[in-house]
């Protein structure tokens, strides 16, 4: 694997929202609309200073830089190439989180951690190509696997694999199979609202049944309730 020096790092880092955000139209607006991009400059820096042993002045760095951006990032996690965190507002990375290449990142994400002990691996791995929605928590020594996106404000406590796709809380694996599109936001199932429409559906059906004395229809409706309940079944599968 080729190693780059930090400023080639930067570099890339500058690079990264042309590649991400269709919004973008100049150079000047890196300086004023992306504090994700400033965040992970300032923590590049930050990480070299505290892997030679400067922690203190590392955590300064990120603490002004939180003050700034609003994101939190620890100066000892690991955070790969061309990593993008979009919008940035109240991103939370902590202190032994890893990031892969190429890794986007939505606003309000945290990759935090469940236990207070020391010297362990308390927060997850989120490996190249993975795309972390909005509001989503990961939580724990968990992998988000390669090319795998984790739906918006998903609480995700257990491993995503390769390539699928994870949602709800807790988060479930709703699909499998690399998608095209590093996005794809709104081709997510929503599970709850497959269950709600099955319960909602089932009541009415028992309560018009009872009040007309028809029992009979039960029956005859069963067919659109299956189908209805295979849905949110095939949904919850992993």
């Amino acid at each position: 694997m080729e190693k780059l020096s930090i400023w080639q790092l930067i570099k890339e880092d500058f690079h990264t929202p042309w590649k991400n955000d269709p919004a973008i139209r100049s150079r000047f607006e890196l300086f004023f609309n992306y504090p994700g991009i400033w965040t992970i400059i300032n923590y590049r820096i930050a990480h070299a200073l505290y892997n030679r042993g400067f922690h203190f002045i590392a955590r300064i760095m990120m603490g002004i830089t939180q003050i700034i951006t609003n994101v939190d990032i620890h100066p000892r996690c690991k955070i790969g190439r061309r990593v993008f965190i979009d919008h940035g507002v109240g991103v939370v990375v902590g202190e032994t989180a890893e990031i892969g290449d190429d890794v986007l990142i939505y606003q309000g994400v945290t990759l935090g951690g469940v236990s207070l002990d020391k010297d362990v691996k308390r927060h997850p791995t989120v490996k190249s190509g993975a795309v972390i929605s909005a509001g989503a928590k990961v939580l724990g020594n968990i992998t988000i696997g390669k090319n795998a996106k984790v739906g918006a404000n998903s609480v995700v406590i257990k491993d995503v694999p390769d390539d699928s796709t994870a949602v709800g809380i807790p988060a479930r694996i709703i699909s499998k199979g690399k998608d095209k599109s590093q996005l794809s936001h709104n081709k997510i199932p929503d599970i709850n609202k497959e269950l709600f429409l099955y319960l909602s559906k089932r009541i009415s059906l028992l309560e018009e049944a009872i009040s007309t004395h028809h029992e009979e229809i039960i029956p005859k409706r069963e067919e659109e309730l299956e189908q209805i309940y295979k849905e949110f079944i095939s949904s919850m599968k992993d």
